[in-house]
């Protein structure tokens, strides 16, 4: 795994880009819409300890392509990722993200050091069989009260699959379901886990994310997300 997407350090935007070309929508558009979801987590979930800030670890963060659009959502922020060529290229994008290397299945965090432990479509990289102690890893590190969210494609979305065949490093990529992710969170230790979907309307105007969250609980958008408390 490692290897596949250190081969992919310089070239990853333009994989992303070329998978998704046939929507007529630039990788950026999705970006903003993960980054807004996960604003919308620190404000409407208590996340702001008295006398300390927000800390987040982005698990399986890549080349750190989400971290420009969240510089402003959290008061610190890890990133963690088995390639090191993308963490080169992560730090030198992203200076004020800390960024570390994880070797094995355990992640290079004490217990409990997080507000909030996210992977944004990661984890159908993941092989199945090791979804569940991925996840537990997350909920190690997220300190009681915080909250895990897993963000993922939606298998049920035609033009999603479509992205992920034309996608160079998805080929070997096992999608999950939204219900499936949320039981992993509950086997994985966390609770009051809540799933909505989102991504279905290509446009970023008030309108369309007022109607696209009115039906958020309709397997219908693009991607979705699970979260859940620690």
């Amino acid at each position: 795994m490692s290897e596949l997407f250190d081969s992919y350090r310089s070239s990853y935007s333009e994989a992303v880009e070329g998978s998704i070309r046939f929507s007529g929508l630039r990788h950026d558009f999705f970006l903003r819409a993960k980054a807004e979801l996960l604003r919308r987590l620190v404000l409407e979930q208590d996340l702001r300890r008295a006398g300390a800030g927000v800390r987040a670890l982005d698990v399986g963060c890549g080349v750190g392509s989400l971290h420009p659009h969240l510089a402003d959502v959290f008061d610190r922020l890890d990133g963690c990722d088995v390639s090191k060529e993308s963490l080169v290229r992560a730090s030198a994008e992203n200076p004020h993200v800390a960024y570390s290397v994880c070797t094995t299945s355990r992640l290079p965090y004490a217990d409990g050091m997080f507000d909030l432990a996210f992977a944004s479509c990661v984890v159908h990289h993941v092989p199945p069989a090791s979804w569940l102690g991925f996840i537990r890893e997350m909920r190690r590190v997220v300190r009681r009260g915080g909250l895990g969210c897993i963000i993922e494609h939606n298998p049920y979305n035609p033009l999603t699959r479509m992205a992920v065949l034309r996608c160079p490093f998805d080929k070997d990529a096992v999608l999950l379901r939204a219900g499936k992710a949320a039981s992993l969170l509950e086997q994985a230790g966390f609770r009051d886990v809540h799933c909505e979907h989102f991504l279905l309307l290509p446009s970023a105007k008030p309108l369309a994310r007022k109607l696209e969250g009115a039906l958020a609980w309709l397997p219908l958008g693009a991607q979705y997300a699970c979260v859940a408390r620690a």
